[in-house]
């Protein structure tokens, strides 16, 4: 059993005996309730009503929607829900991830680049304020992954880096800044991603690790953080076949889950091997790392919980799913002494946030004014001032910076955009037209001539010397739960960059920072990490001459091949 007295919870006798006294006034629907984080699909006062009435959730998240929008609508489900409820927010890059118009600050590559983790404490202050103002408290970030594969599509720029120290203290820092409103964190995903290629929206993830190097990484990771206090933990959909193994000699290979649904990893390695005493969440269980595995989500839904973690990320179908987890109950599946210890942490992390006591007060809610701080020019001055410390310049091997109107008064712009992202199974576009827009107002301000139309068909090469003094390839991939790797997509051949070799071509991405391995042939590359105006201004200023290049790069950028570093 949980001891709320202890780390991460530190509870008086008061905040205990609410626990104990609100846990014994339930209702076993409320109790199965609890476990759940609800999915926001209507906003509509009626619908979130019957939501909290028939289903009793311990905790929301939803899409993101205007700051107004968001504060009415936590404020209609805490005000009916007789618990009060923990609302979580996805501020891993800054208050974009928690209320629509909030500022995007960096993600954890870009924070890595620029080296200091004050940036990381900035990125998950901005964050907290944001999201808090719409009556947020719980923070699904920091991302504690480590990229040491250069393919990996999730965690490749959300992550900060391959190297477990860096990630130690960039995550303090995160959780400083976490701590400056009265919210908690939740590091997430373990067993630890970046190992491999695989999208867990599409497919169980595998960290084939060995003991002995997931201890030294991994483990090493959580392990630090765990002693530092963060109050949750993630569980991913990832397998850890090596552990799984140890702890459960004799498993068959058909038999080994994804964290999610493993007990020896979530009890006996997470909560018994690193004292693991917070609040375990899963990932999104629409996932396919989840919905794919080898039991019926009959069996998946209550299975979680008697594996070990203590909530369960989104219905599928909210009567069905209530229903799989009543009946894993009734069945023995989850035992009486787990469901407790589930209840004991989540009631228990409210204590902690003191929600019990904004309740009897009235003020889970801030005020409404405070909504003044969502993209407030104080945040976008912050968001300015790390841009100009993470762009990065990975080579430039002819030395065609600085781009200047005086050597390159006529650009040609070749702008590669993405597919959107997939987000809680919505098809979410994203905004190429608008950051081409900008992209063409600072050149032409800075006086280029700037042809952004579509390039040129392959053909006579010294016509478009004549035409253009140097080619701008812009390149703006991005994608989410759509592809297992992301590439670069020449959706016409005219795009493809034929005229590499001859016109000086300087190559920027906004996204990834691995997409040499499509451009390898590039003699200039940099790194923004980041498409936000802030990003895209710093970029424009170092590639012009205007500001220095400060970011450091990680050596992912080359993909492991030699003819990228060229």
């Amino acid at each position: 059993m949980v001891d709320l007295r202890k780390k991460p919870y530190y509870l008086s006798e008061e905040q205990v005996q609410w626990v104990e006294d609100t846990i014994n006034s339930m209702t076993i629907e409320e109790k199965i309730g609890q476990l759940f984080v609800n999915m926001v699909t209507d906003r509509s006062p009626e619908a979130l009503k019957e939501v909290v009435d028939t289903y009793h959730p311990g905790a929301i998240r939803y899409q993101n929607a205007p700051a107004d929008v968001l504060y009415d609508q936590n404020k209609t489900l805490q005000e009916a829900s007789r618990i009060p409820l923990l609302i979580a927010s996805n501020c891993e890059q800054g208050g974009n991830g928690g209320v629509g118009g909030g500022t995007p600050i960096a993600c954890g590559a870009a924070i890595a680049s620029t080296g200091d983790e004050e940036n990381a404490y900035l990125m998950a202050k901005v964050g907290a304020a944001e999201s808090w103002a719409v009556g947020c408290n719980w923070n699904f970030a920091p991302i504690v992954d480590l990229t040491y594969n250069w393919r990996n599509t999730i965690v490749q720029i959300r992550a900060f880096n391959n190297v477990p120290d860096d990630v130690i203290r960039y995550s303090k820092a995160f959780f400083k800044g976490t701590k400056t409103r009265e919210m908690a964190t939740c590091m997430k995903h373990f067993p630890g991603d970046g190992t491999e290629e695989n999208d867990q929206h599409l497919i169980m993830g595998v960290n084939e690790m060995s003991c002995e190097e997931w201890d030294q990484t991994y483990g090493k990771v959580y392990k630090a953080l765990i002693e530092e206090g963060v109050m949750t933990v993630m569980a991913g959909h990832i397998a850890l076949p090596a552990y799984s193994r140890k702890l459960r000699p004799g498993i068959k290979d058909v038999d080994i889950r994804p964290a999610t649904l493993a007990p020896e990893l979530i009890t006996d390695l997470l909560k018994g091997q690193l004292g693991f005493n917070g609040l375990v969440v899963t990932d999104a269980s629409h996932m396919i790392g989840m919905f794919g595995a080898t039991v019926p989500r009959s069996e998946q839904v209550p299975g979680a919980i008697a594996a070990g973690c203590d909530m369960f990320l989104f219905f599928n179908d909210r009567e069905e799913d209530f229903g799989y987890m009543m009946e894993g109950y009734k069945n023995g599946t989850i035992t009486e002494e787990r469901l407790n210890d589930a209840l004991h942490r989540i009631l228990g992390l409210k204590a902690a946030l003191n929600l019990h006591i904004h309740k009897k007060e009235g003020t889970l809610m801030p005020p409404k004014e405070g909504l003044s701080v969502v993209g407030c020019l104080e945040h976008h001055q912050i968001a300015a001032q790390i841009a100009d410390q993470y762009v990065t310049l990975v080579k430039d091997r002819e030395n065609y910076l600085p781009m200047t109107p005086e050597k390159y008064k006529r650009i040609k712009l070749v702008f590669i955009g993405g597919e959107g992202r997939v987000i809680a199974g919505q098809l979410l576009k994203g905004n190429d037209e608008v950051i081409k827009a900008d992209v063409i107002r600072q050149l032409e301000e800075a006086g280029f001539e700037v042809d952004a139309e579509e390039p040129v068909l392959k053909g006579k090469m010294e016509e478009f010397k004549k035409r253009f003094d140097a080619v701008l390839l812009i390149l703006s991939v991005e994608g989410f739960a759509q592809y297992n790797v992301m590439r670069v997509k020449w959706n016409l051949p005219i795009k493809q960059p034929w005229y590499m070799s001859e016109v000086p071509t300087i190559v920027a991405s906004l996204t990834y920072p691995n997409m040499l391995i499509d451009v390898p042939m590039a003699r200039c590359y940099a790194n923004a990490y980041m498409n936000h105006p802030e990003a895209v201004h710093a970029l424009i200023e170092k590639l012009m001459g205007r500001s220095e290049f400060k970011g450091a790069y990680n050596d992912n950028v080359f993909c492991g091949r030699w003819e990228t570093r060229f």
